[in-house]
């Protein structure tokens, strides 16, 4: 019997696309619902593409837990995989699925992680830095955020020359080769 996965996702839904595709001749999984925060996510619109129901709960829906909890145990979900999600996981949830929340970081944790620190926003403060190396890391979602237990990483150069965007570009690419493969590892 296949192991059901809810997806949490508030913005584009990329990383969302990429994962139920890479399992799409897959029996391991059965990617079940994608929630999301925002009505208006173009989410909403991979997951009609996909065939897969999406919901939208309002941030205080999430912040309380219960309601999304009770509609996470309805629909018999095994796992939580964040994609994109910007709120913060309540510790209602983090109880109900210990170990089976997981987040994917676009940047080498500990480093430029924490609250606010998502996207774009992410990218310019590693340019900004300096830095001549960037990432994703994958972890365990607990109750602060970008604190969970690391699960994975994988690094990229960048040059002096790199923008904000150039670096976006190169972690998106590490994103979509690594998150399903950890899935499959650690789940399947």
């Amino acid at each position: 019997m296949s192991s059901r996965i809810a997806i949490l996702a508030s913005g584009s839904g990329s990383n969302a696309e990429n994962i139920v595709n890479y399992f799409s001749k897959s029996t391991k999984f059965t990617f079940s619902v994608i929630l999301s925060n925002k009505k208006d996510a173009f989410v909403h619109e991979r997951a009609k593409k996909l065939s897969i129901p999406s919901y939208t709960f309002t941030k205080e829906e999430f912040s309380a837990g219960d309601v999304v909890l009770n509609f996470l145990k309805e629909n018999n979900i095994d796992y939580i995989v964040l994609a994109g999600f910007l709120l913060k996981i309540p510790t209602t949830l983090i109880k109900a699925y210990p170990n089976k929340i997981i987040n994917i970081h676009p940047a080498l944790l500990p480093k430029y992680g924490g609250k606010g620190m998502y996207g774009n926003k992410v990218h310019e403060a590693v340019k900004n830095a300096g830095e001549n190396e960037s990432g994703i890391t994958i972890h365990y979602v607990n109750e602060n955020y970008d604190e969970g237990n690391i699960i994975f990483q994988a690094k990229c150069s960048l040059t002096p020359t790199d923008s904000a965007a150039d670096i976006a570009t190169k972690v998106h690419a590490l994103e979509y080769e690594h998150y399903p493969k950890v899935i499959d590892i650690i789940w399947g």
